[in-house]
C-alpha cells in the first residue's frame, strides 16, 4: 500500500513549528527532511521517525517497527501526530543528534 499525498501533507503541517520540512518521494515511498537532514520515512501512510537518544528522552515507552522490509527499527511516530508541539520537539531531538550531511561533490561534465 503506497503512502498518500494528503498524508505527507497532514504530517508535513504537523511539523511547521520544527524548521524547514520537506518530503521527497524515494523508492515508491517518502523520506522526511529537516533541515536538510533526514529525519525518518513516511511508509504506507505511517510516520517512521529514526530512532535516536534524543527521541528516546522524550517519547515514553516507543513503538517500533521496520519502515520497509529488511530495514532497521524505526520508531513509530503515530501517537505523536496529534500533540504536534511534541512532535516538533522529538523532530529537533532527532536533527540534533544526526550528523551534518556532507556537501554533495558536483557532477563532472563528459
Amino acid at each position: 500500500m503506497a503512502t498518500q499525498r494528503e498524508t505527507t501533507e497532514f504530517i508535513l503541517e504537523q511539523l511547521q513549528g520544527a524548521g524547514e520540512t520537506r518530503v521527497q518521494a524515494m523508492f515508491g515511498e517518502y523520506a522526511l527532511y529537516l533541515d536538510g537532514k533526514v529525519l525518518g520515512f513516511i511508509c504506507d501512510d505511517t510516520l517512521f521517525l529514526k530512532d535516536t537518544p534524543g527521541a528516546r528522552a522524550l517519547i515514553d515507552a516507543p513503538e517500533t517497527g521496520p519502515a520497509y522490509p529488511g530495514s532497521k527499527p524505526y520508531l513509530i511516530g503515530a501517537t505523536l501526530l496529534d500533540d504536534p508541539e511534541s512532535l516538533c520537539a522529538v523532530a529537533r531531538a532527532i536533527w540534533e543528534d544526526l550528523p551534518t550531511p556532507k556537501p554533495r561533490k558536483p557532477r563532472t561534465k563528459r
